[in-house]
C-alpha cells in the first residue's frame, strides 16, 4: 500500500507554498497526498493580496471525509488563520488520534504578510501544539510564540529550544535561516538532545514555500517509515536541493519557488 500523508493548511495561488507545495513535496517523495483546505489565499510572488477563511465547519467536514475513509499514516497542519478553525482541528484530531502530527506554525509568509489573526494564536498554543510528534517554526514564528526578542546568535537560538519544547510538543525543529551567516543553521531537540544541521546558505530568490516544503517532506517521510530524527535529516536534504534547483525555474516577479520535482528535471 502507497503511503498516505494528509495536509491540512492554506491554499497559495501562486502554487508555491500552502496546499500547492504539499501536495507537490508528497508526490516528490513518493506519498499519496490528501488535503484539507483552511484558507484561500490571493497570493503570488509578490506577496499576498487577501485571505479568506474557509466555515471552519466545512474545515472540520473536510477532515472527517478523509480520515474516516482513508488510513492517512501521516498528518501535517499548517495554516490555520483563526480561532474556531483551530478549536475544530483540534477536535478531530483528538477523535481521530493520527500516528505523527507534523505542525508547521504557519503565521508569516516569506513576503512578510500576517498570516496568522493574533487572537489565534494563544489556541494554537494550547490546542494544537501539545499534541504535536514535532513543531517546525522559523524564527520569527518562535519569537511570536514565545514572545522574546530575535536572537542574534546560534547561542541564542540554543536558548530557545527548552521554551520550545515547554509548549508541550515531542520535539522541536527551530529552523535559524533568518539568522545571519554564510550557513544555514537549524536546532532539532529530539526530546533528549539537540542536534544541529549545517547546511551551505544558498543565495537566491527562489524561497518562497521553503517553509511549508521542509515541514511536508518530513510528514512524508514519517509516512514512509522514518522515525523523526532520520525525517529531520533527510527532509533538511531535500529542502536544500529543492532551494539549490529553485534557479532552475523562472516563475513570477519576486519570490519564485523552490524546484520540488528536480529530480525530474
Amino acid at each position: 500500500m502507497s503511503p498516505i500523508a494528509l495536509t491540512i493548511a492554506g491554499s497559495d495561488s501562486g502554487g508555491g507554498a500552502g496546499i500547492q507545495a504539499d501536495i507537490k513535496t508528497f508526490s516528490a517523495l513518493g506519498v499519496y497526498g490528501c488535503s484539507v483546505i483552511t484558507a484561500l489565499t490571493a497570493q503570488n510572488t509578490l506577496g499576498v493580496q487577501g485571505v479568506f477563511d474557509i466555515d471552519p465547519a466545512f474545515v472540520a467536514r473536510q477532515i472527517d471525509s478523509v480520515l474516516s475513509d482513508i488510513a492517512v499514516d501521516a498528518v501535517k497542519i499548517g495554516m490555520l488563520s483563526n480561532q474556531e478553525i483551530i478549536e475544530n482541528v483540534s477536535k478531530l484530531i483528538e477523535r481521530y488520534q493520527p500516528h505523527y502530527l507534523v505542525v508547521d506554525p504557519v503565521m508569516v509568509a516569506t513576503s512578510g504578510d500576517e498570516l496568522l489573526k493574533q487572537q489565534a494564536i494563544d489556541s494554537l498554543k494550547k490546542l494544537i501544539i501539545p499534541k504535536a510528534n514535532i513543531i517546525t517554526p522559523n524564527l520569527p514564528e518562535a519569537l511570536v510564540l514565545l514572545d522574546c526578542s530575535a536572537p542574534k546568535t546560534l547561542d541564542d537560538m540554543y536558548h530557545l529550544m527548552d521554551p520550545l519544547m515547554a509548549l508541550g510538543a515531542k520535539t522541536v525543529l527551530l529552523k535559524g535561516g533568518h539568522l545571519a551567516g554564510d550557513s544555514a543553521i537549524d536546532l532539532f531537540h529530539d526530546g533528549n538532545t539537540v542536534h544541529l544541521f549545517k547546511s551551505p546558505r544558498i543565495k537566491t530568490g527562489n524561497t518562497h514555500g521553503t517553509g511549508c516544503t521542509l515541514s511536508s517532506a518530513i510528514t512524508a517521510l514519517l509516512a514512509k517509515g522514518y522515525t523523526l530524527t532520520e525525517a529531520v535529516s533527510a527532509g533538511k536534504d531535500y529542502i536544500t536541493e529543492t532551494i539549490l534547483h529553485g534557479t532552475e525555474l523562472n516563475i513570477g516577479q519576486g519570490s519564485g519557488p523552490v524546484n520540488h520535482f528536480y529530480r525530474n528535471s
